[in-house]
């Protein structure tokens, strides 16, 4: 009796398993489909993701480190109208949030260059600042091509405490 059990149940699995396996044919449409997708994601090459733009460093004109970007604000047709960047503070505590205008924010495809002790420029190419205040190393210790799905980095004109003098941005619940 339990031998015709166990028959049973391989002989049901098998039928299901069969069922699993079983593959619908593709037709012309379908091809289509899969081509139209494919030169679809190609039209969108050189557009960057904002889900990188999000905690991108931003600097000043002298390569100084001011902040970074905490979030993006976009009216409701999905235009990006504000950068609220993130200034001063500590892994985000005591951080003062400020509201600026996307347009006055600036991306930049190249690595901020590397300060050294040596005099010599990294990368061959010049830096800004002088001996008392040079510009600030970044992670990157070489230059490296860029990646095409976002910049390498914000620039703003403003200093530290500048943008610390103006107003905290706050997000509301109205």
């Amino acid at each position: 009796m339990l031998a015709k059990y166990v028959t049973t149940g391989l002989v049901g699995s098998l039928m299901l398993a069969g069922a699993a396996f079983a593959q619908q044919p593709t037709t012309t449409a379908d091809k289509a489909d899969t081509k139209a997708a494919s030169t679809t994601s190609s039209s969108y090459q050189g557009d960057w993701r904002a889900s990188k733009i999000a905690g991108l460093s931003v600097y000043n004109e002298k390569n100084e480190k001011i902040g970074s970007i905490n979030d993006l604000l976009m009216d409701k047709s999905g235009a990006i109208k504000a950068a609220v960047i993130g200034v001063g503070g500590f892994l985000g505590m005591g951080e003062h949030l400020v509201a600026v205008s996307f347009d006055k924010v600036k991306f930049v495809d190249t690595p901020v260059p590397a300060s050294t002790a040596s005099t010599a420029p990294a990368g061959g190419s010049t830096t800004t600042g002088s001996t008392a205040n040079p510009p600030t190393t970044t992670s990157s210790t070489s230059m490296s091509k860029s990646n095409p799905w976002y910049p390498d980095h914000a620039e703003f004109n403003a200093t530290k405490d500048e943008l610390k003098a103006m107003p905290e941005f706050k997000y509301s619940n109205e």
